[in-house]
């Protein structure tokens, strides 16, 4: 193994691996576990006769990173590897690149729909490989997709059926389950082996190498006092409170402490209710409530003139939907009260104290002959832009040398990043050209990052398994860990509570590492054969809720305005993913606006421009056109933008999954016969 570069931790915790045993690494961030993988991967494919890895990852980066990064280098010359993700066209003959391949990386999501598709050149047995590795396997419970590919193993295993891939798991940590005492994360802790059909391995012999080789950051609290006073943010709890006594609060609900996540949880129930009793009044001022709350959450971490611009955004595109009484309450509370609110907002005497103190924690670190590297992780998209922007126009930290961008996750919308944009962003900040990175939590686990002088986390509520991701980010010697936050706030006591829950984690493992084979064979069986039986149940109840009602008994409202505008017999499934309006009379109910760019490109279809409601100035947003194999233009429309009308009264729904009737497959033959009727003569 010394050949290969693994350290003595890293030999010590693939042993049982190399002798074919089902395990879960459990290394620190920076701790190798991926080369201990990679090492596995070579041994086995060389001891195994028709060998054939698969290598899950649980986002879409990770396939290229794990790839071009480890597997490539250490195992490209003597075997065939093909990364495999949603992007890339292999994943249309998936079946085929798996027989042709040694080793495939590939997301979770591409593995299972090839296990549950029947199109041969698309579909892939279990049976078919030899070695399944799971990175980021504490992911791997619940529903998750690592879950459901792990649930088609585990039901073939109780059944008998055999041949089974060997398993390893890599986790920096599995966390506790939200478990408070041992014996409760004993249980989570298991139930993850369980679910991974494994036994969790650790370093006994080696622990020194490997606080060694992964030192542990300097942590400190950066704590401000409260405001003394704060003229912004009682301005607006004084606006919140005109629309609480606008709009008449039911008698049995109750609103909590406005500027909290808990309030912010109250009015989206609030919303919902008053779509399901047709109450507008309900309905608008709850979403208004909303965006307020936005801003004092804002206001607690950023500054008072990002709050402000976050409701001037909002009533910029608001304005143009006042439908009634209701509406030009709402536009005209906020339009009184804006010169008032922007004046507050740049008063300096009143600003974030938390924003001075994240700056002299970042002075610390930065000068202009110092040599370091940071990142700042805070909770929202929204945030980390203003971050950024506030780096960017502070004198003090650009005198300091600090060269920040923003890293968020892939997807579509302005404050998502591409794939090609967070390369470009990790490339540049491992060159050098940037030293601070603003993040969301996608920089806490997975990412190729290289090592770090300082770790901030700035309002942040999260688990312990992200707060040791993070931390794992400061890496460099005598790197520092600093929790900006305010005198008795909860992120110190969240904090605090992941402190403790690190080490419960660490006794619940070593407790799960000393029961006999006996009696942890024993809990794994059962543990899951209940999971069998609970997810047959659970299929079992999804079918029977999407019987509930017929589709031509559903009609689909505008979530804003309240007006009918399709029947659930209008919708139809593309490809098993687009839900889409194919009655001609629906257009009569919708404007087109500005074309949707998306960085990927589809084998069958390509999107048009958006849609929303065309009733009077309603303009609530419903999705967007899609052309459909270059002919069919259908309107792909997202539930969450509808409320519903059932025989059993008003709902709304977040997703398609959660409807309670069935939607039949699109025909695109039936479609063309409906709408060119003359090619068909």
């Amino acid at each position: 193994m010394a050949d290969f570069g693994l350290y003595a931790y890293q030999e010590e915790v693939v042993e049982r691996a190399l002798r074919r045993e089902n395990i879960i690494i459990w290394l620190p961030t920076g701790g190798g576990k991926t080369r201990a993988a990679v090492y596995v991967a070579k041994r086995h494919l060389e001891t195994t006769p028709r060998a054939k890895v698969v290598l899950l990852v649980n986002k879409v980066h990770l396939v290229d990173q794990h790839y071009t990064k480890e597997f490539k280098p250490h195992l490209g010359r003597d075997y065939t590897l093909v990364p495999v993700s949603g992007e890339s066209e292999e994943k249309d003959f998936f079946g085929k690149v798996v027989k042709a391949s040694d080793v495939v990386i590939c997301t979770a999501q591409i593995l299972f729909n090839a296990l549950t598709n029947t199109e041969e050149h698309k579909h892939v047995e279990l049976s078919d490989i030899t070695l399944l590795i799971i990175d980021e396997c504490h992911h791997t419970n619940k529903d998750s997709v690592y879950n459901k590919v792990m649930g088609c193993y585990v039901e073939k295993k109780l059944k008998g059926e055999r041949p089974l891939p060997q398993v390893l798991g890599l986790t920096a940590s599995p966390g506790t389950g939200s478990a408070k005492i041992l014996d409760k994360a004993v249980e989570h802790v298991l139930q993850i082996c369980a679910n991974l059909d494994s036994t969790i391995v650790s370093t006994k012999n080696c622990t020194l190498e490997l606080k060694s080789k992964v030192p542990r950051p300097i942590k400190t609290y950066d704590i401000v006092e409260k405001r003394l006073e704060d003229p912004f943010g009682d301005h607006l709890k004084w606006m919140m409170q005109q629309i609480h006594d606008f709009m008449v609060l039911p008698a049995d609900f109750r609103l909590r402490q406005s500027g909290t996540q808990e309030y912010e949880a109250d009015v989206v129930i609030l919303e919902q209710r008053g779509v399901q009793e047709k109450n507008r009044l309900l309905a608008q001022c709850a979403l208004h409530l909303r965006e307020y709350n936005d801003a004092l959450l804002i206001h607690d971490t950023l500054r008072m003139m990002d709050a402000y611009r976050s409701l001037e955004d909002f009533y910029s595109i608001k304005s143009v939907r006042a439908i009634d009484g209701i509406d030009f309450f709402l536009l005209g509370l906020f339009q009184e009260n804006q010169v008032e609110l922007k004046n507050l907002a740049g008063d300096p005497r009143y600003e974030n104290p938390k924003m001075s103190k994240l700056e002299s924690t970042l002075l610390k670190q930065f000068g202009p002959e110092v040599q370091s590297r940071a990142i700042l992780f805070s909770k929202t998209r929204k945030s980390i832009h203003c971050l950024n922007e506030w780096v960017l126009t502070n004198e003090a930290l650009q005198e300091a040398g600090i060269k920040a961008a923003v890293l968020t996750g892939a997807g579509n919308g302005v404050t998502y990043m591409t794939q090609n944009e967070q390369a470009d962003t990790i490339r540049r900040f491992r060159q050098g050209s940037l030293n601070l990175l603003i993040s969301t939590s996608v920089a806490e686990e997975g990412l190729d990052i290289p090592e770090c002088n300082l770790v901030v986390r700035y309002g942040l509520l999260t688990n312990e398994i992200a707060q040791q991701q993070a931390s794992g980010r400061a890496r460099a010697r005598d790197s520092q860990y600093s929790v900006v936050a305010q005198k008795g706030g909860r992120e110190v006591s969240r904090e605090l509570t992941n402190e403790y829950l690190e080490e419960l984690t660490g006794e619940a493992i070593a407790k799960v590492q000393n029961m006999s084979p006996q009696v942890f064979d024993r809990k794994i069986n059962e543990l899951q054969t209940q999971a069998v039986i609970r997810r047959k149940v659970e299929e079992k109840q999804k079918a029977e809720k999407r019987r509930r009602n017929t589709p031509a008994s559903i009609q689909l409202l505008c979530r804003n305005c309240f007006k009918v505008v399709a029947s659930g017999s209008d919708i139809k499934l593309v490809d098993n993913v687009h839900y889409v309006n194919v009655s001609p009379d629906f257009k009569e109910h919708y404007k087109v606006g500005g074309q949707v760019v998306l960085e990927k490109t589809f084998e069958d279809w390509e999107p048009g421009r958006t849609i929303s409601c065309n009733n009077g100035s309603c303009n609530k947003e419903w999705g967007f056109e899609m052309k459909y194999k270059q002919i069919a233009l259908l309107p792909n429309i997202a539930i969450k933008h509808f409320a519903l009308e059932t025989p059993n009264g008003r709902v709304t729904v977040k997703k398609w999954k959660d409807i309670t009737f069935t939607v039949e497959d699109f025909s695109f033959e039936e479609y063309c016969e409906d709408n060119f009727p003359d090619i068909f003569d």
